[in-house]
């Protein structure tokens, strides 16, 4: 690691962010991923006029996801890579299979919750204008359930709503031969990881006729759909975050020249972008014409090259450590920005937890929207209620993993 990381090995050594024998919370992972998890839940609301404006989903080429994946990229780093260099290769590879178990039966209750919801709205005729279940292209699950439950259970079959977090569990299952790569070259591990990306491009295979050569996972047993997240593409961003915390790559300087050139990159995508399409006409035609540079199935280059800049200007705005965003003012206003970023990481550390109730929650508003009606009103009180939801299940999980009901008197 050169002397120009120094930011990100001060997060990994400095005795004023851990103590002897636990891990290490960086606060800007906490934070970026909290507010990720309030996007999510707009973007998963259905019918919800806020998804039109939401960042950096509407404002560039890449969104939400990628700063969830790459900061989990990074917690995993500390959390994993930790158990690597203590116990060693075996038990590391078993603390990440532990994990991928875990996030897997979260995966398969998300989809009981979600199919149960769906089902109860559609046989109570709460609502009898729309096909609930439809809705998420779920009858073939109903007409004839047994292929589908082993599809399910299996990982063939992921429905488009339901395809982070197997897409997360298949990313961390890489891991364990990531480490064990890093370990005879890291200049080979990081050709390897590119490779793999590479191979995940369909459009990139099918213009050099190498289409058969693209890697994906089946995702319906009756058709040839693929997984929505394509893990093979995936992997990159959230592996780019994880050798950024292990010291694998250098951490960018903060420059005037770095710093512009991002910003210049962030203002093309705008341009660019959905909300750049609406304000700008020749933007529609050329997202239109160039739709496989920004495709978000298989991670393509301009996400990468977007979510790039955007992560190297957040994380140059919070400074070292996150030190810029705790206030340092005595007022009202320095206190109530402190309140909300300690919401906002307290979010962030539930994050898995967070992410689950929250798929959940934005199919009911949706439901809820199409009783009440949209407009202005009903988005904001939705949207607002639904942030709220969101805290008090972040704290109530944080709650029960203190376990007071241990405490000592």
């Amino acid at each position: 690691m050169t002397s120009t990381s120094t930011d990100i090995d001060l997060v990994m050594r400095s005795p004023t962010m851990a103590t002897a024998g636990k891990a290490i919370r960086d606060p800007r992972l906490d934070f970026f991923r909290g507010f990720a998890m309030f996007m999510i839940l707009v973007a998963h609301t259905p019918g919800n006029a806020w998804t039109l404006w939401i960042f950096p989903a509407r404002w560039g080429f890449s969104d939400a996801t990628e700063i969830f994946v790459f900061c989990s990229g990074m917690a995993s780093a500390i959390a994993f890579g930790r158990t690597f260099d203590r116990a060693g290769w075996l038990l590391g590879a078993a603390r990440v299979a532990y994990r991928v178990w875990q996030i897997y039966w979260a995966h398969i209750c998300l989809f009981v919750a979600i199919v149960t919801i769906m089902a109860a709205i559609d046989a109570s005729g709460w609502y009898p204008d729309r096909d609930y279940i439809g809705s998420l292209n779920l009858w073939k699950f109903f007409i004839d359930p047994a292929p589908q439950l082993i599809g399910l259970m299996t990982l063939t079959y992921v429905p488009n709503y339901f395809d982070v977090l197997p897409m997360y569990m298949a990313v961390l299952a890489m891991m364990p031969f990531v480490m064990a790569l890093s370990r005879v070259s890291l200049p080979l591990l990081g050709a390897v990881l590119i490779g793999v990306w590479l191979l995940a491009q369909e459009a990139l295979l099918s213009w050099l006729g190498l289409s058969a050569l693209h890697l994906s996972l089946p995702a319906e047993p009756w058709s040839d759909r693929q997984w929505f997240f394509n893990p093979f593409g995936w992997q990159l961003v959230f592996f780019t975050g994880f050798a950024l915390m292990r010291g694998w790559i250098p951490a960018p300087p903060v420059t005037p020249w770095l710093i512009a050139l991002t910003l210049a990159v962030i203002v093309l995508s705008a341009v660019h972008s959905n909300v750049g399409a609406r304000a700008f006409g020749f933007a529609i035609e050329w997202r239109q014409a160039n739709g496989a540079w920004f495709d978000k199935s298989d991670f393509a280059i301009l996400r990468y090259v977007d979510f790039l800049s955007l992560a190297y200007l957040a994380w140059a705005a919070a400074g070292e450590r996150g030190h810029r965003l705790i206030a340092t003012g005595q007022g009202v206003a320095a206190r109530l920005w402190d309140e909300t970023v300690q919401i906002v990481m307290t979010v962030g550390q539930q994050s898995l937890a967070v992410f689950v109730f929250s798929m959940a929650l934005a199919r009911v508003n949706g439901y809820i929207l199409d009783v009440i009606g949209r407009n202005a009103m009903t988005w904001t009180l939705v949207n607002l209620t639904g942030f709220g939801l969101l805290v008090a299940c972040a704290f109530c999980v944080g709650w029960f993993k203190s376990q007071p009901w241990r405490a000592q008197r």
